[in-house]
């Protein structure tokens, strides 16, 4: 009954989220409020794992860029949040050009523990973890398979949608999201958390 429940719920959600979108794109400063509210603890915890205390100012460029193009927008939700996290990504990296610093992480906001995970992996591993030693964990992956688990598990895109932001197909993004989870359940198994040398 549970299960049931939360899809319904979530597809209500989804329903809801489409409409404020559609409102918005028509100038309606409400519905973009509401649209804002929705996307934007995911977005920051996402920006959080690529540029650390830098992802509220990030955050900012990004939502600039996406008020200047909203009304050219066409897609539903999940087309929004990926289109969304493109913007997001390319300002991240532009900010770290700008810095010329490799990425870093800090304390990642608790919005993680809110995100839909769609494999139990992925729940399990981030419920297991608080959220600011799961980011640091993420941040020593591979970059290729921390940008997955970001995209799928802080921000909730499908692999579809994950591909599109990073410029890859969605088999290889499920691959390196499959990979940086199992890597980081074996780092949860060992005592302390870490990797072995």
């Amino acid at each position: 009954m549970g299960r049931a429940q939360g899809t319904r719920r979530g597809a209500t959600d989804e329903t809801a989220f489409a409409a404020a979108l559609a409102q918005a794109r028509a100038g309606d400063e409400a519905a973009f409020a509401r649209v804002y509210r929705t996307v934007n603890p995911r977005l920051v915890g996402y920006l959080r794992g690529l540029v650390g205390n830098d992802a509220d100012d990030v955050a900012s460029e990004t939502w600039h860029d996406v008020v200047r193009a909203l009304g050219d927008f066409r897609g539903d939700g999940p087309a929004f949040r990926a289109w969304t996290a493109t913007i997001a990504r390319n300002r991240a990296l532009d900010h770290l050009r700008r810095s010329n610093v490799r990425p870093r992480t800090t304390e990642l906001v608790d919005t993680a523990k809110d995100s839909p995970a769609d494999q139990d992996s992925e729940r399990l591993a981030l419920e297991s973890l608080s959220t600011a030693h799961a980011l640091s964990l993420i941040a020593e992956l591979p970059r290729d398979q921390a940008e997955a688990v970001l995209l799928r598990v802080v921000l909730g895109l499908d692999a579809p949608m994950a591909a599109q932001v990073l410029g890859k197909q969605p088999g290889a993004v499920r691959t390196a999201a499959h990979r940086g989870l199992k890597r980081l359940a074996e780092r949860m198994r060992r005592p302390g958390g870490t990797e072995e040398k």
